[in-house]
């Protein structure tokens, strides 16, 4: 049995895989970081529920600041999601510790916050729609205008982007709405 000829098509393919190959080994690096902590490829940090909360309760989320992931757990354990998120553009805009959802809403208006209006007064209130930066969805926790909620600006997910929030894709925050009651704890670090 003879072999085909190799092609200029056959060349370019093995020439692809393997300058591919060394980037294709570092993606799936899941060896300990200097911290300990194991990544994925994403860089989301696993988390445990346990770590954070005496008990699952309602349910409970974990917003991860620094890997810009939310982490969702629901109350008999069997559910846990984890997704992309945007984050606060500074540490002093940042809101950490212990909350919980206390109302949501489907179609959410928006009104810019005193410091909003000082670094911007041309801002304005904003009735839902598909110009409104809170998207979809809205989860509100009882921490006066910090919010989860989606956006229409997809580029804003994976960075830090927010005045305070943590937002996530509109398909996503609408998962995660009829995922989790009002009154699922949340820790936000």
């Amino acid at each position: 049995m003879t072999r085909p000829p190799l092609t200029r098509r056959h060349m370019i393919g093995l020439t692809t895989a393997a300058l591919s190959a060394p980037s294709l080994a570092l993606a799936q690096d899941v060896r300990p970081s200097n911290t300990g902590v194991r990544r994925n490829t994403a860089s989301f940090v696993p988390q445990r529920w346990q770590d954070h909360f005496d008990k699952l309760g309602a349910a409970s989320i974990v917003a991860d600041t620094t890997s810009r992931a939310l982490h969702f757990w629901s109350g008999d354990g069997q559910i846990y999601n984890v997704y992309p998120t945007s984050v606060p553009r500074t540490d002093e805009l940042t809101k950490r510790g212990y909350t919980e959802i206390v109302r949501k809403r489907v179609g959410p208006d928006w009104t810019p916050t005193p410091n909003m209006l000082k670094e911007d007064p041309t801002l304005e209130y904003m009735p839902p729609g598909p110009g409104n930066p809170l998207g979809t969805h809205a989860m509100y926790l009882s921490w006066p205008a910090y919010l989860i909620h989606g956006t229409h600006d997809t580029r804003k997910i994976g960075r830090q982007s927010s005045s305070g929030c943590i937002g996530l894709y509109n398909h996503m925050v609408e998962e995660l709405f009829a995922l989790a009651p009002v009154g699922t704890q949340v820790r936000i670090i």
